[in-house]
């Protein structure tokens, strides 16, 4: 069985077979986790980045992500990872800071807490040149945080400083149909619309793991101009394909989401909602042949080559994906 972090001959076949013709040479990962082992709880470290190495900032990163796009260039838009068992997160915002130092071409985002003041927002993304904002449901009051209203963890006084200051947002909303849910639908329409110099990133093209869910609520994020799309770790083709057709490719943000990157499996659509399959969780005996699991960051490769394929991208729109459409958006 191969496992997470490993990286085989099969995976470089696979490279070589469906993806080195598609990449193009210069890469703009626009969501990407930094992180120091010793930051989590040691009781409740996430397995991930107990199998990974202990300190993934630049370094590790460019080890890593050379396995997953070789011989290609990669700067990228980088952020801690969240989690529960990091309740302060002024050391992971520190340590990305220390490493970007030595990244002119990268950016960061700076990881908050729906507590924080946003007046200290303010002068940390000031003092530190971050670009903008990671939130995530985890630090949500709301139990389950899946459950959680946009609101509850990114309240709009944050969003606010993030239209004063001209910062990005990360959002990965939850709740169980994603962006076919109504009431997100309407706070992303409030905030985009009341906030335009805010720069709204939907993760996971719009946490489109159930591609039907971005399908059903795509259209209610039309005529926002500050809003855009990532593909981190999504493996079923038809939510990008969805955003490039209402939005358009210029809208669409490539993005590894390493360390998810080597994770091996892939995120499958079931009935109203979705599920992760791995070596862990599913069996892989069958009578018609022996399954190998390919990395996450191959298999989300892969969906999007797909997707460019069915809505007829040329190659400098493909490049614009890659690398093109963060070039604008962060001004590089």
């Amino acid at each position: 069985m191969m496992n997470n972090w490993e990286f085989t001959d099969f995976d470089a076949e696979l490279f070589h077979r469906e993806l080195d013709s598609f990449i193009p040479d210069i890469i703009f990962d626009a969501h990407a986790h930094w992180y120091r082992a010793d930051h989590f709880n040691p009781e409740s470290i996430p397995a991930l980045v107990k199998a990974g190495p202990p300190i993934a900032g630049g370094a590790a990163f460019d080890h890593a992500i050379e396995q997953i796009t070789p011989r290609r260039k990669t700067e990228g838009l980088f952020f801690p990872f969240p989690h529960p068992s990091i309740r302060d997160v002024s050391k992971p915002n520190e340590f990305l800071f220390h490493e970007l130092q030595s990244r002119p071409n990268s950016r960061g985002q700076m990881l908050i807490t729906p507590d924080m003041d946003p007046e200290l927002i303010r002068e940390i993304t000031r003092k530190c040149g971050f670009v903008g904002l990671k939130c995530y449901h985890v630090y949500s009051p709301t139990i389950p945080t899946f459950d959680s209203f946009i609101e509850d963890f990114l309240p709009e006084p944050q969003v606010q400083i993030a239209h004063e200051e001209g910062l990005s947002i990360t959002l990965h909303m939850v709740r169980p149909q994603a962006l076919a849910d109504v009431a997100n639908q309407q706070t992303l329409r409030r905030y985009c619309r009341k906030y335009p110099n805010m720069k709204m990133i939907l993760a996971h093209a719009a946490r489109g793991f159930n591609a039907h869910h971005t399908i059903l609520g795509i259209q209610s994020l039309k005529g926002l101009d500050n809003i855009w799309f990532d593909t981190s770790a999504v493996t079923d083709c038809g939510a990008v394909e969805a955003i490039i057709r209402a939005m358009g490719h210029e809208k669409v943000l490539y993005g590894s989401d390493f360390p998810v990157s080597h994770l091996r499996g892939r995120c499958v659509a079931l009935g109203d909602s979705f599920i992760w399959i791995s070596n862990e969780n599913t069996n892989l005996e069958v009578p018609y042949g022996k399954i190998k699991l390919a990395l996450v960051g191959h298999e989300s490769l892969r969906m999007l080559k797909i997707a460019a394929l069915a809505t007829g991208l040329s190659d400098s729109m493909i490049e614009d994906v890659f690398h093109g459409n963060a070039r604008r958006l962060f001004n590089l």
